[in-house]
């Protein structure tokens, strides 16, 4: 078989104001009866989080580099809805609920086709390398307050 794709990790893409994030279910991310390990999910989300501030060309490791600060998940609610099991594509829509000075709410959807898997409510804040909250560059809280729709 041919494959003419190049060699390239997966990305998402923001449809809407909505990050869409493909992943794929591997054997790595199963328990023993086939159904994915309830902390994978967290993984999953995780990419999907970095993947969006990544194509919203929000530069976090130049911000830490520069010692600016970094994100860190200050909580986290999660909803096991349907098991996603072994090979099963799943897409992992982010979408930018609240956008306040220290702090950001992702909300996060795991679906496999139109059915609804996990979803989740994660609260990141934003750092001091000293570990204190600290106001987020200004340009970034633009963007997600567009990504928003709040702008």
């Amino acid at each position: 078989m041919v494959n003419d794709l190049p060699d390239t990790p997966r990305t998402g893409r923001f449809v809407d104001g909505e990050h869409r994030f493909p992943c794929r279910v591997y054997f790595e991310d199963t328990d023993f009866t086939g159904v994915v390990y309830h902390a994978n999910y967290l993984r999953f989300m995780e990419r999907a989080r970095s993947d969006m501030l990544r194509v919203a060309k929000i530069d976090q490791r130049r911000a830490h580099a520069a010692g600016e600060g970094a994100y860190a998940v200050a909580s986290l609610s999660i909803h096991y809805r349907q098991p996603a099991r072994l090979d099963d594509d799943l897409l992992i829509l982010s979408r930018i609920a609240d956008v306040r000075a220290a702090s950001v709410v992702i909300h996060q959807r795991v679906m496999c086709d139109a059915v609804l898997v996990a979803e989740a409510e994660v609260h990141v804040a934003f750092l001091s390398p000293d570990g204190r909250p600290r106001r987020q560059p200004a340009d970034w809280v633009g963007t997600f307050r567009l990504l928003s729709g709040a702008a």
